[in-house]
This record gives structure tokens, sequence and C-alpha cells, in this order.
């Protein structure tokens, strides 16, 4: 797991904020405009939550967002798919709403 990320992620939750791709890209020394970088931040984010999700604790990734719509990328929701948060019948937005919610309370100081 990526360590920096990771702490990253957790300082962001504690905040009750959200970070985007961008922004947390350079503490892999990733590029979001390189498909490769973008393909292993998504990566990194998968293997968080899911070590996260194994933890009993919600999708941490919840937290990284797109700079435009605010939301998170398709990686995530196809994640919380595979590991039964997410339902099939659940909409995008409603579900992240609730997780992003359930992060932030989660890691409340």
């Amino acid at each position: 797991m990526h360590e920096q990320i990771y702490a990253r992620l957790q300082v962001v939750a504690r905040a009750q904020r959200t970070i985007t791709y961008s922004e947390i890209a350079p503490l892999a020394g990733l590029d979001m405009e390189r498909q490769e970088d973008r393909d292993r931040i998504a990566a990194i984010l998968d293997e968080i939550s899911r070590h996260e999700h194994a933890e009993g604790r919600p999708l941490l990734s919840a937290v990284v967002v797109h700079k435009g719509d605010g939301t998170p990328g398709d990686g995530f929701f196809k994640m919380a798919r595979s590991v039964e948060v997410m339902q099939a019948s659940d909409d995008r937005v409603t579900f992240f709403a609730r997780e992003l919610g359930r992060v932030h309370d989660a890691w409340r100081q």
C-alpha cells in the first residue's frame, strides 16, 4: 500500500474534506495527464479502500474526487460494487454522498 497517500487520505477524512486526484497524484510521482499514471492512482486507491473495507471501515478513497464535478471516478464505483458495498440498483450520486458521509463520520476526531 502507498503509505504517503494513505496517510494523506486519513488527514483529509479527519478534516471532513475531499481532495482531487491531481492533488494526491504527486505524492506517488504521478501525472494525471498520463493515462498510465491515472491507471496507477486508481490501483493505489483501490488497494487502500479494499484494505479499509477488510478492516470494517468505509471506503476511504471516497474523499478523492474529480476537480470538475466533485465526484469519484468510475473505478471507485466499480470497486464499491466488487466488495458489495454498492448495489447494482444504487444511484451513483446518492451512494457517493452516503459513503463520503460514512468516511467522514468514521475519521472524525
